[in-house]
């Protein structure tokens, strides 16, 4: 199957413009919703979900599509998918909800458990990040391009952290890696940080869903870095029975 990449860049530029759209009205983008896990759903969650949803279909009608505003099929069904799209339309809802812009547009393609390409979108700065196994990782802000690549640093190491999620164990995980310096962004941005060098390391300890996770490994390891399970060394691995992540280490050095 020939996946063309400039395809899914527009849908997820199309997604974010219906974000834009919504987070830049003071009625609708105040209007908030909680699914079953009390996490907030807004009417930019849905209309990014129903534009993805819809042209993936479109485009692709061969390959399943597991979106975390989609119906979730029992494990009996998606067991045995060997290829198919994993979907965050609006990660970082809370960040979008604070008005921080730190949010951004996930489309994934699975294959075998893993993910081999990986697509991120960040609306407010019309920033696409794009991650394939075979060919690398590119960041495009303005039309124009450019290569990410790791920074493979061996000493003082920055950690990039979340805003809504520090945890203790984050702390003595990072005391291990020759860390000196923090920062701190919300969403999946903060696998891009590391795929461009501009982190070393990120640590997540509290949990996550496999949409959250998939289009950013995708990313930091086309950029020649590692996501690892738990503190390491097991791989990262997709389409569980549940689809709740464990812990899970981001390193960009070997």
């Amino acid at each position: 199957m020939q996946i063309d990449k400039k395809d899914i860049e527009e849908i997820c530029k199309k997604a974010g413009a219906a974000i834009l759209e919504i987070y830049n009205n003071p009625v609708d983008s105040e209007i908030v919703d909680y699914k079953a896990d009390d996490s907030p759903l807004t009417l930019a969650d849905k209309a990014s979900h129903n534009i993805i949803n819809q042209q993936l279909k479109k485009l692709y009608p061969e390959v399943p599509i597991i979106s975390e505003e989609g119906e979730l099929l029992d494990y009996s069904l998606r067991k045995d998918f060997e290829t198919y799209w994993l979907v965050d339309p609006l990660d970082g809802t809370k960040e979008f909800i604070n008005r921080n812009g730190e949010f951004t547009v996930n489309i994934a393609l699975i294959k075998n458990r893993r993910p081999i390409m990986g697509f991120i979108y960040v609306p407010v700065k019309a920033t696409m990040y794009v991650g394939d196994i075979r060919t690398g990782s590119t960041k495009e802000v303005d039309g124009a391009l450019s290569p990410l690549k790791v920074n493979n640093s061996g000493t003082d190491r920055i950690a990039v952290r979340s805003k809504s999620h520090a945890s203790i164990e984050e702390d003595e995980v990072l005391d291990k890696y020759n860390v000196t310096n923090n920062i701190s962004v919300g969403s999946s941005l903060k696998f891009c940080m590391v795929a461009e060098g501009k982190a070393d390391i990120y640590y997540r300890h509290g949990p996550t869903m496999e949409w959250d996770t998939a289009a950013g490994q995708a990313i930091l390891e086309a950029a020649g870095g590692r996501v690892l399970s738990g503190t390491g060394p097991q791989e990262f691995k997709y389409n569980k029975e549940t689809l709740l992540n464990s812990s899970f280490l981001c390193l960009g050095f070997s």
